[in-house]
Order: C-alpha cells, then sequence, then structure tokens
C-alpha cells in the first residue's frame, strides 16, 4: 500500500483493532502503565485469553528478582576473589624469583 485513497475499504481500514500483544520487557511494562520503580511489574503484564479458564501471559525479561541479585553478587565476589588469589600468587611468583636470583649470584 502506498497511499490511503479516498474511501475506506470495508473490513479492512474502515475498524480499529487493538494490538494483539502486549510488552514484553519490564520496562517497557513501565513506561505503558506510566508505572514507578517500586510498583510491581508482574501485576500489570497483559494477559490474553484463551478460554474462559486458561489465560496466557509473556516471560517478563529484565526483571529485577531477589534470584537475580544474588546471581551478581556471587559473580562479582567470584570476580573480586580471583583477583586476590592472582595479587597472593603474583607475590609468591616475585618472592621465588628474587630468592632464585640470590641464588645464582
Amino acid at each position: 500500500i502506498s497511499k490511503k485513497g479516498e474511501q475506506e475499504i470495508p473490513g479492512l481500514t474502515d475498524d480499529q483493532r487493538p494490538r494483539r500483544l502486549g510488552p514484553k520487557r519490564a520496562s517497557n511494562i513501565r513506561k505503558l502503565f506510566n508505572l514507578e520503580k517500586k510498583d510491581d511489574v508482574r501485576n500489570f503484564v497483559v494477559r490474553r485469553e484463551l478460554s474462559e479458564k486458561k489465560k496466557k501471559a509473556p516471560k517478563i525479561q529484565r526483571l529485577v528478582t531477589p534470584a537475580m541479585l544474588q546471581r551478581k553478587r556471587y559473580f562479582r565476589s567470584q570476580t573480586r576473589q580471583k583477583m586476590v588469589l592472582g595479587k597472593k600468587l603474583k607475590e609468591e611468583y616475585t618472592k621465588r624469583l628474587s630468592e632464585y636470583r640470590q641464588e645464582q649470584k
């Protein structure tokens, strides 16, 4: 379609239909409903009705959960531990190297 004509096409351009799916990302759900950062996004996710009993909702991406924060803390502590261990090994190596150099003289 290049441009809209004068008349409406029945069943195609004459009615406005809502979008079938809502946003999946947490920040976009916040933007859609004008939510604060402290509001729970899980209560505002757009659900789709399959039958009278069953509803479907997308898995929210980029949702900050306690488990995610714990994982982040764990990874950071692992990095710190590796850095400390590397520093210790380097000190031991330089000490041993200096002892070896003294032996050589």
